[in-house]
């Protein structure tokens, strides 16, 4: 199986350009992919033959939005196989959709004494908006522990389990380490307990293909904006029976049916939870990097993606004084490394003097830092329009690192 990355960069502008007179070398795919012609020409198409707000307009510009919206939607159901597009909730990131969830079904079935699992590799956005919500609700966090390599510990996951869980929060692909959580596995046993489980999944749609029926996920979170799609785009999915049961997350025009100084009642999904005016472009432009992402040989890209992981793992693990950090087995996209005692920030200021774009910090995921006793790490992280050349750049510019502090 061949995949032509060299066609595939050509659909991306701004990997053609220079970054301090070196090529663009952009590793940093974790917090933000790049964005296809595709997309931008849709956006763009849609601001400037298309724009208005949608749904209640009755005139052909509004009409023909609100089509060119709830198309988005559609493709979004089929992208994950959701059954329904109204299970498929329109948020800005998965950050908003996992609130969404923390909100809505929190203050409805969580209680004093209740308890909710959150694991030890979580991003911020799956961990603090449930600790907000177990300390207004007088809940209880409870974490699912993690070994040296980065793969949960799936006994002391079920030994936490029970009648007190209300919830159970994990990511499909930690952001900070790359691990491949068995996030189906997780539904199961939590399902035996009648617990519904939330699904970090932006890191996840990206790099693999995602069947949300097939994992029996309650909810699932995604970002438009890591799946080379506009930024202020994303989706919560989730079972519409659990949705319906759902208190509204925000109030305001939209989301109501009828609305009175007595008493106001609200839509069906997916409007419940769509208040306001939408990002519509941006939820277009998602749409459209659907479109794209159908247009490749999309099992290539994931297996040459996979080829490349391993080999940056390979180069950088060479290095000596170079340490990587999560060794899971089971890994997608991600490599984060520390090196001697050099700052991540300073590897990262370096790197950006030839070209090379990666993150450096805590990646919203201090308690991973803190389990591993580090302060920060310098983070790779790959999507299928990088190249050999990409990574050998990078071993090369975290020698010289290297040098420049010996």
């Amino acid at each position: 199986m061949t995949f032509e990355v060299e066609k595939v960069r050509h659909d991306f502008p701004v990997l053609s350009q220079t970054v301090n007179g070196k090529p663009l070398r952009y590793l940093d795919n974790a917090a933000s992919a790049q964005v296809p012609n595709l997309v931008i020409e849709r956006g763009s198409e849609y601001l400037r033959k298309e724009h208005s707000n949608v749904h209640r307009g009755v005139h052909y510009l509004s009409q023909k939005a609100t089509s060119a919206y709830e198309a988005a939607r559609e493709k979004v159901r089929k992208f994950i196989n959701a059954g329904e597009a109204k299970e498929c909730i329109f948020v800005r990131g998965c950050t908003e959709g996992i609130n969404l969830v923390a909100s809505g079904y929190g203050r409805k079935f969580i209680n004093e004494g209740d308890e909710i699992l959150v694991s030890q590799m979580e991003h911020h956005s799956n961990i603090v908006p449930w600790q907000m919500l177990a300390e207004e609700r007088g809940a209880k966090i409870r974490v699912i522990p993690m070994n040296e390599a980065g793969d949960l510990i799936i006994d002391e996951y079920v030994n936490l389990l029970n009648e007190r869980t209300k919830m159970v929060a994990v990511s499909h692909v930690s952001n900070a380490l790359g691990t491949i959580n068995p996030v189906k596995e997780m539904i199961e046993t939590a399902h035996k307990f009648g617990i519904p489980v939330c699904v970090d999944g932006a890191q996840a749609v990206p790099h693999m293909r995602v069947d949300v029926r097939d994992l029996d996920a309650d909810f699932f979170a995604f970002s438009g904006h890591k799946m080379f799609g506009p930024t202020g785009s994303g989706v919560i999915y989730g079972k519409k029976e659990w949705l319906e049961k759902m208190l509204p997350y925000q109030g305001g025009g939209s989301m109501i049916r009828t609305v009175s100084f007595e008493k106001t009642t609200y839509a069906g999904l997916p409007e419940k939870f769509e208040a306001g005016t939408p990002a519509i472009a941006s939820q277009i432009g998602l749409g459209a990097a659907i479109d794209y992402l159908n247009s490749i040989d999309l099992d290539a890209a994931f297996a040459y993606e996979h080829e490349l992981l391993e080999y940056a793992t390979e180069r950088l693990g060479a290095i000596e004084g170079v340490r990587i950090i999560g060794t899971a087995k089971n890994k997608a996209s991600v490599v984060s490394f520390t090196v001697k005692d050099i700052h991540p920030h300073d590897i990262g200021t370096i790197l950006d003097q030839d070209g090379i774009a990666i993150r450096a910090g805590h990646h919203c995921a201090q308690p991973v830092m803190q389990f591993y006793d580090v302060p920060a790490t310098a983070r790779a992280s790959l999507a299928f329009y990088n190249t050999k050349a990409d990574v050998d750049a990078l071993a090369d510019a975290v020698t010289k690192v290297i040098a420049v502090f010996a």
